[in-house]
């Protein structure tokens, strides 16, 4: 009877052992799935909110150049898509003087007055140079800006310079909350109208001799 007691004890002892080993197991299991999930979901999201926050710079670009070709209320659809409602954003000129806007809807119609004020048939804004800052619903961004501004068929405006962006993440969509423009500078580029029955090289050397560069200030109302 006693050796029957001393057995029961003996499996009693091992069948703990080993449930106490399986449940060490279990949790050891448990907590790498655990970890492994979070870098696995870190890893796969940060890439894929740096490629939504990039997408924002052509955006805004398309939604400028919508403004040159004179669509001011497509222009406007498609800064929501880019911006926060409370949007504010500053445009630094090279001479210091500023402009801000608070909204899109602003800063759309302070868009269009100066390319219309200047004349402008057709705008290109061309982004690169993209660099992006993630920190969990937050980011900073920067891109360089050359933007084109034709005037006429022998001169444009050519403008240079950085955007400096604070992004938000809002209800899972990346959206521009702050946005400055830092411009190094806004140059006039022009050439003389040639006589189309001219010889190619004569044409080249009429514009050679002849085209201007000049540093310009378009003109923009209701500048701060």
């Amino acid at each position: 009877m006693e050796k029957k007691r001393e057995n029961g004890r003996i499996v009693s002892k091992a069948i703990s052992f080993l449930l106490n080993r399986i449940t060490l197991i279990v949790l050891a299991v448990t907590f790498v799935l655990f970890i492994g999930g979070r870098f696995e979901v870190a890893s796969a999201t940060q890439p894929n909110a740096e490629l939504e926050i990039q997408k924002l710079t052509s955006c805004y670009a398309l939604g400028t150049d919508a403004i040159g070709r004179g669509n001011l209320l497509e222009g406007k659809s498609i800064y929501r898509d880019c911006f926060t409602q409370d949007a504010v954003l500053t445009a630094i000129f090279p001479d210091g003087a500023t402009q801000t806007s608070y909204g899109t809807d602003s800063w759309a119609d302070f868009v269009y007055s100066v390319f219309q004020g200047n004349g402008y048939q057709a705008t290109q804004h061309l982004m690169g140079t993209i660099n992006i800052s993630v920190q969990n619903n937050q980011a900073r961004m920067t891109s360089y800006l050359h933007a084109t501004h034709k005037r006429s068929e022998t001169s444009i405006d050519v403008a240079n310079g950085t955007y400096e962006d604070k992004v938000v993440n809002i209800n899972g969509r990346w959206k521009i909350r702050n946005r400055t423009l830092k411009l190094i500078d806004f140059l006039n580029l022009s050439s003389p109208n040639t006589d189309s029955s001219s010889t190619n090289s004569s044409t080249t050397n009429s514009r050679t001799a002849n085209s201007s560069t000049t540093l310009v200030r378009p003109k923009i109302p209701h500048l701060k």
